[in-house]
Formats: C-alpha cells, sequence, structure tokens
C-alpha cells in the first residue's frame, strides 16, 4: 500500500486507501437437515482522491495492477464531485478489544455439531420445523491517508439464528446471538424461543382497531430505519428530513433513550474508528425521548459546516459488496437503554394487542417523513394478558412521530438484532388492520 499510496500522491492532492480482507464460514440447517457449507475469502483495495477541490474514487480487487487503479480515480474526477473537506490525521485511534483467537478454532465441524446438539434439544421444547443458519467471519481493515494516518482492525465474529416455522408458511418466530468467538447455545434461550412460538401455533382470524402492539427486538429495525434516515447528514442536507430543526425537542417519549457507541468491545464489531479513519464515540440520538443529535460522515459534514461524527461507515440498508461501497453517514451500533420489565411481564400488560414477531415491508412508506405500513409474518394476538395464538393477513401502521411517543413499557433485557441491540418495546394505540 506504501507504494501505491507514493503512485496516488502523483496524481494527486490528498489521497486514502482502504483494504478489505474478509473470511466467512456460513453453515445452513433446514429442518434438521444440514442444507449448505459455504465459505467465501475476499479483500481488495478501494482509493479516494482529491484534486483541486474534486473527490474521485476507484477500487480493484487486482493487486497487481495499481497504475489502473489510480487512472480510474483520476478519471473518475471528470464527475466534478465536490470535496470541500481533508482526509483526517489519527494517530490516536483506542485499542479495542475485536478479536479473539478462539475464532481460529471454531471449525466448521464444530460448529455443525452444535447444530444437531440444538436440534436434538428442540424436538422436546416444540413440534414446529427449526432452520438454523450460523457463521464465523474474519475481517482485517487498514486505513492509510496522505496526512499520515495508518490505522489497521482485525475483528472476528460468531453469530447463529433459530428460526421456528409455523405449518405451511415462511412465517415464523426466531432469535439471533452474537459473539466474537463461538458459544453454545444457551439452553433457556432455546427454550423460551420455543414457548413463545407454542403459544401462536392456532390461527386465529381478529377485529382490527387500534390496540397495544409489542415490538420485538428483531422487528424494531423497521422503526429505527426511519430515525436512522431522518438524524442522517444526507437527508438533512437534501432538506429530507422532519427533524432540521428539531434538536433538544422531544420527539419521542421519555421511557426511550437511543444511543450509538461504536466503543462498546463487549459485543462484536465495535470500531475505534470509522471507515474514513476519524474517531468514533458514543453518540446520544434520543436521550429521554428529546433528540440530542445528527450523525455525519466526512462529506455530509462538510456540506453542513459542522464536524464528522465517526459515522462513515461502507454500508447500505441492502447486502452488497463492501469494497464499491462508498462511505456514508450510518448508525451501525444502536441500542436502546433497557427498561424495568421481564419480557412476559409487558405481555401481561397487554388487554388486546399484537406481538410483531416478523415485518413484511419495512422498507415500504415515506421513511424519511417517518411513515411505516407492516405487514404480520406473524404477529401473536394477545387478549387480557394471554397470547392465544397468532393472527392471519393483518398488518400494522403510522409515523414513528406518533407510535413512539406512546410507550408503555420497555423490557429490561437487550438482544441481538438486525441494525443494533434491543429490548422488546410494547406501544400504546396503534392501528392493525386484519380482513376481519
Amino acid at each position: 500500500m506504501d507504494r501505491l499510496m507514493t503512485l496516488a500522491k502523483s496524481h494527486s492532492d490528498q489521497v486514502e486507501l482502504y483494504f478489505l480482507e474478509k473470511s466467512q464460514n456460513s453453515i445452513d440447517f433446514e429442518d434438521a437437515e444440514l442444507n449448505d457449507i459455504k465459505s467465501t475469502i475476499q479483500s481488495g483495495i478501494t482509493m479516494r482522491i482529491i484534486k483541486d477541490h474534486k473527490l474521485g474514487f476507484s477500487y480493484t480487487k487486482n493487486f497487481h495492477n495499481e497504475k489502473e487503479l489510480v487512472e480510474n480515480a483520476v478519471d473518475s474526477l471528470k464527475g466534478g464531485v465536490e470535496a470541500r473537506f481533508d482526509f483526517p490525521l489519527n494517530k490516536t485511534a483506542l485499542t479495542l478489544n475485536t478479536y479473539d483467537s478462539a475464532i481460529e478454532q471454531a471449525t466448521n465441524t464444530r460448529i455443525v455439531n452444535e447444530c444437531k446438539r440444538i436440534y436434538s434439544f428442540m424436538p422436546q421444547k416444540t413440534n414446529g420445523q427449526v432452520n438454523i443458519g450460523a457463521v464465523t467471519a474474519t475481517t482485517k481493515i487498514r486505513i492509510m491517508n496522505s496526512a499520515g494516518t495508518d490505522l489497521l482492525t482485525k475483528m472476528s465474529h460468531y453469530f447463529i439464528t433459530v428460526s421456528i416455522l409455523y405449518p405451511g408458511s415462511e412465517a415464523g418466530l426466531f432469535r439471533s446471538l452474537a459473539f466474537k468467538s463461538f458459544e453454545k447455545t444457551d439452553d433457556q434461550y432455546l427454550s423460551d424461543l420455543a414457548e413463545l412460538y407454542n403459544k401462536g401455533e392456532r390461527e386465529l382470524e381478529v377485529t382490527g382497531g387500534r390496540m397495544k402492539v409489542l415490538f420485538m427486538p428483531e422487528t424494531l429495525y423497521a422503526l429505527i430505519w426511519r430515525l436512522q434516515s431522518a438524524t442522517n447528514g444526507e437527508s438533512l442536507y437534501h432538506q429530507q428530513s422532519p427533524l432540521v430543526d428539531k434538536l433538544g425537542e422531544k420527539i419521542f417519549d421519555e421511557q426511550l433513550t437511543i444511543i450509538d457507541n461504536p466503543l462498546d468491545d463487549t459485543k462484536p464489531h465495535a470500531r475505534a474508528y470509522d471507515d474514513e479513519g476519524i474517531a468514533c464515540k458514543e453518540l446520544s440520538i434520543v436521550d429521554k425521548g428529546v433528540l440530542n443529535n445528527f450523525h455525519y460522515n466526512l462529506y455530509y459534514a462538510s456540506k453542513m459546516n459542522t464536524e464528522p461524527t465517526g459515522h462513515g461507515f461502507k454500508t447500505s440498508r441492502w447486502p452488497g459488496d463492501t469494497i464499491s461501497m462508498k462511505p456514508s453517514p450510518v448508525l451501525r451500533h444502536l441500542t436502546i437503554r433497557p427498561g424495568g420489565k421481564e419480557f412476559w411481564q409487558l405481555v401481561q400488560d397487554i388487554d388486546r394487542g399484537i406481538i410483531v414477531c416478523g415485518a413484511l415491508g419495512a422498507h415500504s412508506g415515506n421513511i424519511p417523513n417517518g411513515d411505516f405500513s407492516i405487514g404480520l409474518a406473524p404477529g401473536l394476538y394477545v387478549e387480557k394478558g394471554e397470547i392465544t395464538g397468532r393472527v392471519k393477513d393483518a398488518m400494522i401502521s403510522g409515523n414513528i412521530y406518533d407510535v413512539m411517543q406512546r410507550v408503555i413499557d420497555i423490557e429490561n433485557r437487550v438482544h441481538a438484532a438486525y441494525t443494533g441491540y434491543y429490548p422488546a418495546v410494547l406501544f400504546g394505540d396503534v392501528n392493525v388492520a386484519t380482513k376481519s
């Protein structure tokens, strides 16, 4: 990379190099049968250059043609993308515990045996079809720039997701666990999932209306997406956010505190710096219902005449090739502060309502404005504090700036979920539509 840096500097004013190397093994079981084992290794380099306040970009997975990588970056300057920022000097990044060497002993054979152990346990708890997906991965990231930054991070993770499907459908309940290396799946975790599934085996037709709705941790992303979009520097710059002038104002119920904390290395994927070399920090997004902060990468911070917050990451809402992505402002380490009640206490607090266990169409609706319309796949029906079955053909809709003002209570622990670590959250007076 040093030679590439020297070559690129001769054609530009500033240079940034991003190197990624990732090795991943994934194992999938369907209904107690091994369905697939897949191993992938990818590596590549992304280059950004600044010349005459214009931004150039290129990437490659071919490490033998450095000249072409530089030429492509120079050629992309013709796009005229303005760059009124400098690549940062970062020589004081925190040292986080992001890699567990025990991941090297987490062989495919060991993971397969763990999945088989789960299958020997689950028939004692439920008759539903059980599917399991497990992933082990190691990632190495190096960021260099012409300002003198040279940062290296190595990370490991082990994810496992256990799902139980309802008969004749793809809908079911699931839970995920996330670690920095292999850990045995807790039997209580499996028992709790099976108990919830069993209570929803009966299919019901119920009357819709406004009622209490309990979002499981796995489905809260459908609401959090809207907040991420509204607090994003890109949305603010394009005047697409309803929160433009709302800093310091109450936007949610005071029970909601939402934090992005990349520095929490008790969980996998902690980061001391983002994909632009900016130091990460704990960022309070919402504190007791009050909007505290927006988040920016270098590009949109310069557009908004503010400082980057360390949230420039190569990621997108949909899966893609990381090397080909440009850094955008993203909240990747979110958590909601837990409340004071056990999950089953929240269920008991529902006189009539729905538990959202799966969300269809979470990407639909006016996301920047906070609107949502979600199909339940599945939704469990609760009456007088008891789950009586699962709802057929139902959906919920609303706006997060309305619904999230009406928090009844919050679970007392968080769970690994898409976009972060969340508790279950109970909301009041939410619109539920059914065919009945």
